[in-house]
């Protein structure tokens, strides 16, 4: 039975509009592939920033002026910034910047049972880490601290006011500040329609798309080896990633040594004191860096085992743990899912 004319006439008049459409995708993804990638670096919250981002046009400045944004809502050594008048007592007033993280911060916090908490500040700076001023505290020090740490000792009301119960509770997002501020930029780039970017901020990243190879993005873990010159390049294992954010703790770079003991940088909240366990760096993939960098923080406070308890709930997240064995040697583990990301 031969196909009726009409429905002939019907098929062959959706042809032009079909060859315009193959045409103008056909155009768009080379005017895309022609886009030259850019590489941008500078200094920011006390460390190196590098991104690649293919755009016709370079946003380097629009770049700087988001990371200054963050810096003015979160860096502790900016006097002018919101988290300084917070700890000073001066202007309790939040912006929308310090409200984000303060509440991803909180969300962590109760995951952990506390092990991640942006009210260990006092604690920081007494071990002489976040300020460097090097004092040794005595325990009677650290009990009364204890008692100024706690992420319930601080809240944000609706006007976007911050309440502490005591005055002198302090805050520090040092440990979440660089992933923040990988996601700001991110956010930056994906507005301006950007598909391929890499951003990496003191070592925590962000990558989208693919590389100007037309590859997924290679991330490497560093060795966990003494490098507090931050000039060790050796890699422990090699990552392709796309579409994730990436952020490692470790105390092998951060840490100082006494009567013959290595101090590592993070403080146990819990505690008071620096944490004493094998765990030697915690490297967190998730959907977005702050998060990843909470969360790395939060295995360097619990250690190995129980780092591994918590990915086992939490399927969004994925982790690349290394730890030291008894000879000297490196024990790694890292989640199922990372097998097929992992490179030669």
């Amino acid at each position: 039975m031969s196909e009726p004319s009409n429905n002939r006439l019907r098929r062959w008049w959706h042809l032009p509009f079909l060859l315009v459409l193959i045409i103008g995708t056909i155009l768009i993804v080379r005017q895309h592939a022609s886009m030259p990638y850019h590489h941008d670096r500078g200094m920011v919250f006390g460390t190196i920033y590098n991104i690649t981002y293919q755009h016709s046009d370079n946003l380097k400045e629009e770049i700087e002026a988001a990371l200054h944004q963050v810096d003015l809502s979160l860096s502790p050594f900016n006097k002018q910034s919101v988290i300084s008048h917070i700890n000073d007592n001066s202007d309790m007033k939040t912006d929308e910047m310090f409200r984000e993280v303060f509440e991803l911060s909180k969300h962590v916090s109760e995951a952990t049972g506390g092990a991640f908490d942006i009210t260990v500040a006092p604690l920081v700076n007494a071990w002489g880490f976040g300020f460097k001023q090097g004092i040794d505290p005595e325990r009677d020090t650290i009990d009364s601290l204890l008692q100024l740490v706690g992420y319930d000792k601080v809240s944000i009301n609706r006007q976007g006011h911050l309440t502490k119960t005591d005055p002198r509770v302090m805050l520090d997002c040092s440990a979440v500040a660089k992933g923040y501020g990988c996601d700001i930029v991110a956010r930056l780039l994906r507005n301006h329609d950007v598909e391929n970017f890499m951003i990496e901020i003191g070592g925590e990243i962000v990558v989208r798309g693919q590389n100007d190879r037309g590859q997924s993005w290679r991330i490497g873990v560093s060795k966990p080896v003494d490098d507090t010159l931050l000039v060790n390049t050796e890699q422990q294992a090699i990552l392709s990633l796309t579409n994730r954010a990436l952020a490692t703790s470790g105390n092998y770079r951060n840490f100082y040594y006494k009567g013959g003991k290595k101090y590592a940088h993070t403080i146990n909240p819990k505690t008071g004191y620096p944490v004493d366990h094998n765990l030697l760096s915690a490297t967190v993939i998730a959907r977005d860096c702050a998060t990843a960098d909470a969360w790395a923080t939060a295995f360097m406070v619990l250690g190995a085992d129980r780092a591994k308890e918590l990915l086992s709930e939490h399927n969004e997240l994925e982790a690349y743990l290394i730890s030291a064995a008894p000879d000297g040697s490196y024990v790694v583990w890292y989640s199922p899912s990372l097998e097929k990301k992992l490179q030669p």
